[in-house]
């Protein structure tokens, strides 16, 4: 029952709504008594809970004779109720995209703490499927964050999304095993001396406005929104990219040669 309780409480129940929702699922037809035993929830209580629970169209009272019994409502209803969610959310979309812009034109600058919060800037690049994002990389995203984050949840997601990404990272062999996979991560690495330029947090430029910047020995993140920061950066990352193109034939050239032999 907890992964369901937990479940339903992402979809926006309490989780007093979840468990009484999940008891009368369980039990079918059934009386007040019934469904509060089962639940765990008092009666008095469980009352207000179907009463909230009916509002959402969760929940179905039925008289038979002068009995009162309730019974849960389809699971198909959770469906029906997210996508009656969604069509609204993107009715109003436009109009609460024009206020956020007609906010003032400063830049914008959200910080994060802990993995949790480097994890919310990542989450955030995904936001913009079929654009290209640029990335200066580091090994201590490997090192010192989730891996299971980046390789089960953020990576499938992206790739879903088609985010495409070109990145930057230096020339060391976690980063040597990350380039080796570029092809089915929608990806293109080109490799650095880490020894002259070292890398040391993660620099995504994405949504044609935002910088991620993620220290990961330092343990927070941070979001920027700013179109005159993100175009240097851009230009930055260009130069960088195109003077490490020579470099990286070279090296694949050799990588080739040596398979050969």
């Amino acid at each position: 029952m907890n992964n369901l309780t937990e479940g339903l409480e992402k979809l926006n129940l309490s989780q007093k709504e979840a468990n009484l929702y999940l008891a009368a699922l369980e039990l079918g037809e059934a009386n007040i008594q019934k469904i509060s035993k089962k639940s765990g929830i008092k009666r008095t209580t469980a009352y207000d809970i179907i009463e909230s629970l009916k509002t959402k169209g969760l929940m179905i009272q039925v008289a038979h004779g002068n009995k009162t019994v309730f019974s849960a409502s389809d699971p198909h209803k959770l469906e029906d109720s997210m996508e009656d969610q969604r069509h609204t959310l993107r009715k109003i979309l436009p109009e609460l995209l024009m206020i956020a812009n007609a906010l003032d034109a400063k830049p914008k600058v959200k910080f994060f703490e802990g993995k949790d919060g480097i994890s919310e800037v990542y989450k955030d690049t995904l936001h913009y499927p079929d654009q290209e994002l640029l990335a200066w990389v580091t090994n201590e995203a490997i090192d010192q964050f989730d891996v299971s984050f980046l390789n089960e949840y953020y990576l499938p997601r992206r790739v879903e999304k088609k985010i495409w990404v070109r990145a930057i990272a230096p020339d060391v062999e976690a980063m040597r095993e990350y380039k080796e996979v570029d092809e089915k991560s929608l990806r293109k690495t080109r490799l650095s001396e880490s020894s002259v330029f070292p890398v040391r947090v993660e620099i995504n430029l994405y949504g044609k406005n935002k910088i991620g910047i993620m220290s990961f020995g330092e343990h927070f993140g941070m979001i920027i929104e700013s179109q005159k920061i993100f175009e240097t950066l851009q230009s930055i990352f260009e130069m960088n990219w195109r003077a490490l193109a020579s470099r990286n034939k070279d090296r694949e050239t050799s990588l080739v040669e040596n398979i050969e032999k």
